[in-house]
């Protein structure tokens, strides 16, 4: 497979991101969301697909290819690194830990597709897919979490707009860097893996989470059965 026609998949499955937000941004959509507790529903999604994307893709490839030294200490920074930056986010009064938990999904499968596709691996496609899939309810989420925050709604859309991009960045990398550098690959999944677990405990979920609902957290169930389907048909 040519690194053009890698980059372009990696861009297409990216534009979910800003269609996910789209959706969010709608009035008429946003009402029956508040009255059924869809957003709430889709919040949880995205951390299931988030947990789906730890346990099934990237902690495997990261602990097939490291040592268990390697693994902890690169586990441990992430989570480490993340609880900081989300102080930070925190103190400045921004609400994007459901964005940068996006990101941290986003970028390592990217780079995954990347590696698959300098591979030519059969699955490229069907990984690109399901990273589409997993970016739209995520998209929704970071979008609704975020549109409430201080700062204007055109930088909003222009974060969204410009996320895309970093899809065929990262595949950039693992198809030209990271294919033949099985360790340094699996160091980058533990890493992202330990951001996105304190993320998802510490400002995903309990966001999502509405007194007295129970059926919202179904969502986190259909979110890592997505993960858990399309991990079963990549391999």
């Amino acid at each position: 497979m040519t690194l053009a026609l890698t980059l372009s998949i990696a861009l297409v499955a990216g534009l979910s991101i800003p269609l996910g937000a789209l959706i969010s941004s709608r009035v008429s959509l946003k009402s029956v969301c508040l009255q059924h507790d869809i957003d709430s529903f889709v919040s949880y999604f995205g951390g299931g697909a988030l947990l789906a994307a730890i346990s099934l893709v990237l902690l495997p490839y990261g602990i097939e290819h490291v040592s268990v030294l390697a693994a902890s200490f690169a586990f441990l920074i992430g989570g480490l690194v993340f609880w900081q930056l989300d102080a930070c986010l925190k103190r400045a009064g921004s609400t994007a830990a459901q964005f940068i938990g996006m990101l941290l999904d986003f970028v390592p499968e990217a780079i995954l597709l990347g590696a698959a596709a300098a591979a030519d691996s059969s699955v490229v496609y069907l990984l690109a897919a399901m990273i589409a899939l997993q970016n739209m309810p995520e998209g929704f989420a970071s979008y609704h979490e975020m549109h409430h925050s201080k700062g204007s709604n055109r930088r909003l859309w222009l974060m969204f707009l410009t996320v895309p991009l970093v899809g065929p960045l990262a595949a950039w990398l693992g198809f030209s860097w990271l294919a033949t550098s099985t360790t340094l690959l699996g160091i980058v999944m533990l890493f992202c893996s330990g951001g996105i677990l304190y993320l998802i405990f510490d400002d995903i979920a309990p966001r999502a989470h509405l007194k007295h609902r129970d059926f919202p957290a179904i969502g986190a169930v259909s979110g890592f059965l997505l993960g858990l389907v399309g991990t079963m048909l990549t391999h």
